[in-house]
C-alpha cells in the first residue's frame, strides 16, 4: 500500500463531543438521504428535482464527512479535527450544494466559464484528490492529476498522444458540473443503488444474520475432512453475496474462521489466503456482486439480471477451485471435520434463522425476477430488503435490533459509503478528462494496432493492464478505467461486450490477490499472523480460475449463458472438469501426493478442457483432455487402492 495513505484500520479518526455527534449526524444523513432517495420518495415532491441536484447534495455531505473523519495521514493522532479539515468540510459542503440548489439554472447554461463556477470547480477537483488519496492512497490521486494536467498540455505530446488542449477554465467546469465528470455514472450509481445494498449487508449484521450465515456454513460443512476452511469458503461466499466487499468480508467472517482454520491444523497462511480468496470471490457472486458489476449493466444499457446470470458459472467455477485445493489441502495433511460439539443443529439454525431468507427472497426476486434493475429500481429492491431485515429481525427477541444497534447500521454504511464516494467521483474525474482529451479513443486504437487486431494477444494486454493497475487501484477504478481505454477495443476485435467487460471486471478483482498491493491478503495475514509473502503467493494458486476462466468465457460465451442449450450444457461441463484437474494439479494431491511432473500432466489436461468452441479441432482438444483426465484420476486411484491394501493387507498384496 502507500505510503501515504491513511488507509487500514487507523484510517478514521476517533472523536468525542460535540464533533462526534457532528460527525455521525453527518453520516447519518448521508445514509438516510441515500435510502430516501432510493425508495423513490422525491418522485411525489410537487416540483421538478434533477438527478444531479441530488448527487451535489451526496457529495456535499459525503466530502465534508470524509474531512471531519478520515485521518490526514497515518501518522495523525486522530483524536481532533484540525482547522485545515475543518476548512475542507466546509468547502465540500460549498461545491454540493451550489450544484444541489443553482443546478436547474446551470443546466441551460453549462457552457458559460463565469468566475464563480471556475472556481468552485477548481475547489472541487482538489477536494475529490485530497479525499480520494485519504481513503485509497497517493498513487490514485496521483494518476488522476496526471489526467487532469495531460487535459491542458495535451498540446506538447507528440503524435497519437497530441491534444488540443483546453484552457483551466474549461476543465475545471467540466469536470465539475458535467455529467461526463464528477457528476457521472460512477457517483450517480454509488449514490442511486449501492448505498442501499450496502445499507442491506449493514441491517443484517444489526440483527445477527451474519451469525445466521456462519451457522449455515458450519451445518453444511463442519463435518467434513478439511471443515473450518469449508466453512469459510461458504460463509464468505454467502457474506460476498449481500455486501460484495473483500476486504469488510475478511474483517467479518476472517476474525471467527481463521482461529477456527488454525486450530483445526492449517498452516497460518494458508488459512489467511483460504479467506482472502474466499472474501474476494464475494465481488463476483450474484446477487448483489460488488459496485463495478452496477456499471456494467450501466455502460452496456443492460438489466443487472443480465450481468448477474452471466457472472453465476464462472463465479461457481472460481470457488469450485478453492474448494477442491481445501478439501484436498485436508486430505494432503490429514486434516479432519470439526467435532460435533462446535457444529449447531440444523434444526435450532433454521428455528432461529429462517426468517432471514425473507429479505434475501425479497432481493433475488426484485432483482431477478420482477427485473428492478435499472437505477431507478435497483436502489428500492436494496432498501425494501432493508426494510424486510428490520421487520422479521423485530419478530423474535434474540434478533431484534436495539435502537442504537440501528443506529450503528446506518453510521456504518455511511462510513463504508466514505471509501465508495472519493473513489466513484475521482474515477468520474479521470473520464471526464479522457473524454475531454479525447485520448481514449485514440488509446484504444492503439490497442488494436499494437495487437495487430489479435483478440487473444489483446486480452493478454488488457489483462496485464488491469493487473498492473489493480496494484494500487481498487476494483471499480480498474473496471472503469479499462472500461474506457480498452473495452471499445475489445468489442473491435471481435469479442462480445457483456464477455468484454466481464473479463475486465475479472481482472481488476484479482488485483484483490496478486502481490504486492493486495488489501484483502493484508487483512487475513494480519489476523492470522501469517507472512504476507507467502499467503500472497499461496492465494494467487486458490484463486488459479480467475486467472484462467475470463479467457474461456471471452471466446466461448456459452460459459457465461450466452449460446444454445446444447453449448451452455457442454460449457460447463467441460470447464468444471478441467478446473477441478487445475485444481488437483495446483494442490499436488489426489488421492495420494504428485510429482511435479504429474502436476503438469494433470494442468495439460484441464487446460485442453477449457479451450473455448466444442466442434471440430477444438472437440478434438476437449476428448483428448477429457480421456487424459479420466486416465490420470483412474491410475491415481488404483495406485492410492493398492498402496492402502499393501499397508492393511501386508501378506496379501505385493507392494
Amino acid at each position: 500500500m502507500s505510503d501515504d495513505s491513511a488507509s487500514g484500520p487507523t484510517k478514521f479518526r476517533t472523536l468525542r463531543g460535540p464533533v462526534r455527534v457532528l460527525e455521525r449526524v453527518l453520516c447519518g444523513c448521508l445514509t438516510l438521504l441515500g435510502s430516501i432517495w432510493a425508495l423513490g420518495f422525491h418522485r411525489s415532491l410537487p416540483w421538478a428535482f434533477f438527478n444531479q441536484q441530488y448527487l451535489g447534495l451526496f457529495l456535499a455531505l459525503g466530502l465534508a464527512s470524509i474531512f471531519i473523519a478520515v485521518k490526514a495521514s497515518a501518522k495523525e493522532a486522530g483524536d481532533h479535527v484540525p482547522w485545515y479539515d475543518w476548512l475542507a468540510a466546509a468547502a465540500g459542503l460549498v461545491v454540493g450544494l451550489y450544484v444541489a440548489v443553482y443546478y436547474p439554472t446551470i443546466a441551460y447554461r453549462l457552457g458559460v466559464l463565469s468566475p464563480e463556477r471556475w472556481i468552485l470547480g477548481g475547489i472541487a477537483v482538489a477536494l475529490v484528490l485530497e479525499s480520494a488519496r485519504r481513503v485509497a492512497g497517493g498513487t490514485l490521486a496521483w494518476i488522476a492529476l496526471a489526467c487532469v494536467l495531460y487535459a491542458k498540455f495535451a498540446y506538447l505530446f507528440p503524435g497519437l498522444l497530441y491534444s488540443k488542449g483546453s484552457s483551466w477554465a474549461r476543465i475545471a467546469i467540466y469536470l465539475y458540473l458535467d455529467s461526463g465528470g464528477i457528476l457521472g455514472v460512477p457517483l450517480d450509481v454509488a449514490a442511486t443503488v449501492l448505498v442501499a445494498f450496502i445499507f442491506f449487508g449493514q441491517a443484517l449484521y444489526a440483527v445477527g444474520g451474519d451469525k445466521f450465515l456462519i451457522d449455515v456454513a458450519l451445518v453444511a460443512m463442519g463435518r467434513y475432512r478439511g471443515g473450518s476452511a469449508k466453512v469459510s469458503i461458504v460463509s464468505s461466499a454467502l457474506f460476498g453475496m449481500v455486501s460484495g466487499s473483500a476486504v469488510a468480508n475478511v474483517a467479518v467472517n476472517g476474525a471467527i474462521s481463521i482461529p477456527m482454520m488454525k486450530r483445526s491444523g492449517y498452516a497460518a497462511h494458508m488459512a489467511a489466503a483460504i479467506e482472502a480468496v474466499a472474501s474476494t470471490g464475494g465481488q463476483i457472486m450474484p446477487p448483489v456482486m460488488g459496485a463495478a458489476a452496477f456499471l456494467i449493466a450501466e455502460f452496456l444499457s443492460i438489466s443487472y439480471g443480465q450481468v448477474a446470470l452471466a457472472a453465476a458459472i464462472p463465479a461457481c467455477l472460481y470457488y469450485l477451485a478453492l474448494f477442491v485445493q481445501v478439501d484436498l489441502e485436508a486430505a494432503k495433511h490429514g486434516l479432519a471435520g470439526l467435532p460435533s460439539d462446535q457444529i449447531p443443529k440444523l434444526r435450532e439454525v433454521m428455528r432461529r434463522g429462517w426468517i432471514f431468507l425473507i429479505p434475501l427472497f425479497i432481493l433475488v426476486y426484485a432483482l431477478m425476477i420482477e427485473n428492478w434493475d435499472d437505477r431507478g429500481h435497483a436502489g428500492f429492491s436494496g432498501m425494501a430488503a432493508v426494510i424486510a431485515v428490520f421487520v422479521v429481525g423485530a419478530v423474535q427477541k434474540e434478533t431484534r435490533p436495539t435502537f442504537q444497534a440501528i443506529l450503528n447500521s446506518i453510521h456504518e454504511t455511511a462510513k463504508t459509503m466514505l471509501d465508495i464516494i472519493a473513489i466513484v467521483a475521482l474515477a468520474g474525474l479521470v473520464i471526464g478528462t479522457l473524454q475531454l482529451s479525447a485520448i481514449a479513443f485514440k488509446l484504444s486504437l492503439l490497442l488494436v494496432t499494437i495487437s495487430g487486431g489479435h483478440a487473444l494477444l489483446l486480452l493478454i494486454l488488457t489483462a496485464l493492464g488491469c493487473l498492473f493497475l489493480g496494484l494500487p487501484l481498487p476494483t471499480t477504478v480498474v473496471y472503469i478505467m479499462l472500461a474506457v481505454l480498452a473495452g471499445p477495443a475489445l468489442v473491435q476485435v471481435g469479442i462480445l461486450p457483456l464477455a468484454a467487460h466481464l473479463f475486465l471486471f475479472y481482472f481488476g478483482m484479482i488485483s484483490l490477490i496478486t502481490p504486492p498491493d493486495c488489501l484483502p491478503v493484508y487483512v487475513a495475514a494480519a489476523i492470522a499472523k501469517a507472512n504476507f509473502w507467502k499467503t500472497g503467493w499461496t492465494g494467487m494458486r486458490l484463486g488459479i480460475a480467475a486467472y484462467v476462466v475470463p479467457f474461456v468465457f471471452a471466446f466461448h460465451p456459452a460459459l457465461i449463458l450466452v449460446g444454445t442449450t446444447g453449448e451452455i450444457i457442454v460449457a460447463i461441463v467441460t470447464a468444471s472438469v478441467g478446473i477441478f484437474l487445475i485444481a488437483a494439479g495446483c494442490a499436488g494431491y489426489l488421492f495420494r501426493p504428485l510429482n511435479w511432473g504429474k502436476c503438469g500432466i494433470f494442468w495439460l489436461a484441464g487446460l485442453m478442457l477449457l479451450l473455448p468452441k466444442w466442434s471440430g479441432a477444438w472437440l478434438i482438444a476437449d476428448g483428448l483432455g477429457l480421456a487424459l483426465g479420466i486416465a490420470l484420476f483412474a491410475w491415481e486411484w488404483n495406485r492410492s487402492s493398492r498402496q492402502t491394501l499393501a499397508v492393511t493387507q501386508p501378506n496379501t498384496i505385493e507392494t
